[in-house]
């Protein structure tokens, strides 16, 4: 039956049980009203599921006023509950229904927040609801709402038959809600040959089998066949193709990457019970329901017999230490829970993402996701304990603490980590200075190798200490030798980032020779980093490095239309933007957003002239933050590439105004150019099968 454009009016919201009511007010008594897939096409298709089940105990959720249930009723079915959150309908109903079918029962009833115990129901019946649930303004949050009410109340072998339009966001959440222990089926049902709808109308039946077995759907819906609405029904077909391949890959015993919401719909069984030797791998955060996503590890101790301190505990690993074997193999895993003494234990691994959270922000966006973890276990009483990994450093000698008026307060400070690639017997062989920025909750801004002098290198001086001086310094000496004998290893590189902006050089490896020739220019914007790099981090100037003090982007526009210094005013520029920004809010943390703005994208296309490399070291927190960076930079540049390693957050953005300089053909033979032109081992080839072109 079709709306009149008033009644049509009335549900603009169809969430909204003021909007239910006046559409039923306005439409009157005593007339049924069948949104879509009248009787006689559902007919058979639903009674081959109910066959021989008349005793069956039915629920009808968001019943309006569609004459399913007294369809049904007639043919014998008795015991049929319907609900609907409108008094009006539900009022309405009862006077057309209570004389000559009295067994039928009727509830005003959110079917979000259904009152029935558990397993009160062997069949549930929905023809429109959830799809009503799932206004696109509104989201998810109803129809889950919803669908977790009907498996609470639906019986262990019960059965939910669904008819939907299956449009995109239905289908999608109907799939994932019931991948776990459930038998799935679904159907088209045939339209009236006199019909003109522009919609299909599909049947889903979801069984209720055991928790965590996965089951793939069998389709009755034939490409061959054909529908009202092919286009429609072709998205079904594919979306059902993709469902299968995830539930295959769930079945193939590969080790499944589950999100929280898998684990509570039942996909490693129920969370309640310990199971010895159980370790999954999930998600744990999602955006819009915590600040940050966490990747974690559940594992239920193996000997169940042991005595445990916790029940369930919270282990937390930060970014320093999560390459480490113990943290990073499932033996070294499995060694930690058994020193936790907890009968299950969380881990939780932070990574570049939680880089500027304080810990205590961490525990407590963390919260209330591992509290639906947490196994049953009446004789506890207090809260899930958080514990954590040192970070990593087992030696710290802090040589300078200074605030800047620029870059804020700042530590240079030696490490010894405890652990340095997993290599047991050299750990404490390895010590490390650091820059730390304190605007960014201890951010590594800066981290070299040290090394010892060889003896041929040391003055005459360094023998001739007095005792009392070589004592003090002996205290401080520890595995690594005298610190006065200890200077940075410049062919260390901190980050693997450090490592693809070298190898990007492949790019331009034929120029490079001209360009070094022109030596090099280190535009820094305050004062004391200049100070900071040449009393600990061995750097100095010379002839070919010089370093200019200021505002980085009003040096490209003084200089974008200057010639190359040096003998060769033809050089290849390349010009390296790698600065960190103190402005996190707006999902980018490298560069600074005024580094992408078109303005100096357009004067850094003028000062690399006629073809040099503009190299960005990026680091976006958000993809669409990352996707405007990218067109930006391709509305200014002909040549785009982009190098990003799997396990770091950084990507290496290089643009060129054009193919001048490039080699992007030959560049195997650049690649080996440029590693014969390096003072250190870097390996180039292996990080340059990782380029990618973006324009």
């Amino acid at each position: 039956m079709a709306t009149t454009p008033v009644l049509h009016d009335a549900l603009l919201d169809f969430t909204s049980r003021e909007n239910w009511d006046k559409f039923f007010a306005l439409r009157g008594d005593g007339d049924s009203f069948e949104w879509y897939a009248e009787w006689p096409q559902i007919k058979a298709p639903l009674l081959s599921l109910l066959l021989g089940e008349e005793g069956t105990e039915i629920l009808v959720p968001g019943c309006g006023s569609s004459s399913l249930s007294e369809q049904l009723y007639d043919l014998g079915f008795r015991r049929i509950t319907n609900v609907d959150f409108s008094r009006i309908i539900v009022a309405d109903m009862l006077r057309r229904h209570a004389r000559v079918r009295p067994q039928m029962r009727w509830r005003v009833m959110d079917m979000t927040n259904m009152q029935f115990p558990d397993g009160s129901f062997d069949f549930i019946l929905d023809k429109g609801g959830l799809d009503a649930l799932m206004e696109p303004e509104v989201g998810t949050k109803l129809g889950m709402k919803y669908l977790d009410e009907a498996k609470r109340v639906l019986k262990s072998g019960g059965k939910f038959a669904c008819f939907t339009l299956a449009e995109s966001h239905v289908l999608d959440l109907l799939l994932s809600e019931f991948r776990f222990g459930w038998d799935m089926t679904i159907q088209a049902i045939a339209s009236e040959p006199s019909s003109k709808s522009a919609f299909q109308t599909f049947m889903l039946v979801m069984v209720k089998g055991k928790m965590g077995v996965v089951h793939t759907i069998k389709s009755l819906v034939d490409q061959s066949a054909e529908y009202c609405n092919m286009q429609q029904a072709n998205a079904v077909i594919h979306a059902l193709q993709n469902e299968n391949k995830i539930r295959e890959s769930h079945n193939s015993g590969v080790d499944i990457l589950f999100s929280l919401r898998d684990l509570q719909l039942g996909a490693i069984g129920d969370l309640k019970v310990i199971v010895p030797g159980r370790r999954r791998q999930l998600i744990l955060g999602e955006q819009g329901s915590s600040l940050y996503c966490y990747k974690a590890v559940l594992m239920d101790a193996k000997n169940q017999n042991e005595t445990f301190v916790y029940h369930c505990g919270v282990f937390i690993v930060p970014k320093a230490r999560a390459q480490e074997w113990l943290f990073a193999s499932e033996e070294g895993q499995w060694l930690v829970v058994e020193s936790a003494k907890a009968a299950r234990l969380i881990m939780v691994f932070l990574d570049s993402r939680h880089a500027s959270a304080d810990i205590d922000v961490v525990k407590k966006d963390l919260s209330p996701l591992v509290m639906d973890l947490e196994p049953e276990y009446p004789e506890e009483t207090d809260p899930m304990p958080f514990m954590m990994a040192s970070d990593g450093v087992k030696q710290r000698d802090i040589l300078q603490e200074v605030t800047s008026e620029i870059t804020g307060p700042m530590v240079v400070e030696d490490v010894l980590y405890e652990n340095v690639d997993g290599d047991q017997s050299c750990m404490s062989e390895k010590m490390f200075r650091r820059l730390i920025f304190k605007r960014s909750s201890g951010l590594v801004q800066s981290e070299a190798l040290l090394i010892r002098e060889s003896p041929s290198d040391e003055t005459d001086s360094k023998t001739k200490n007095s005792s009392a001086s070589s004592k003090k310094k002996s205290q401080k000496k520890g595995l690594t030798g005298s610190k006065d004998s200890l200077r940075v290893d410049h062919s260390y590189l901190g980050s693997s980032y450090h490592s693809s902006i070298i190898c990007g050089l492949s790019l331009v490896a034929s120029a490079l020779s001209a360009a070094a020739s022109s030596g090099e220019r280190v535009v820094e914007l305050d004062p004391m980093m200049e100070e900071v790099a040449t009393k600990y981090f061995g750097f100095s100037m010379d002839e070919q490095l010089k370093v200019h003090l200021g505002d980085g982007i009003k040096f490209i526009e003084e200089n974008a239309h200057s010639e190359p210094n040096g003998k060769d005013s033809d050089a290849v520029r390349i010009l390296i933007v790698d600065v960190d920004s103190s402005d996190l809010s707006s999902g980018l943390s490298c560069p600074p957003a005024n580094f992408v703005e078109d303005a100096f994208l357009m004067s850094a296309k003028k000062f690399l002239s006629a073809g040099g490399l503009l190299i960005i070291n990026l680091v976006a927190r958000s993809s669409a933050v990352r996707e405007m960076v990218i067109s930006r930079l391709k509305a200014v540049f002909e040549n785009l590439y982009s190098l990003q390693l799997e396990e770091d957050v950084n990507e290496v953005l290089f643009a060129s105004p054009s193919k001048r300089y490039l080699e992007i053909d030959h560049l195997d033979e650049a690649a080996t150019k440029l590693k014969a032109m390096l003072k250190f081992l870097v390996d180039v080839e292996s990080d340059m099968k990782n380029l990618q072109r973006l324009q």
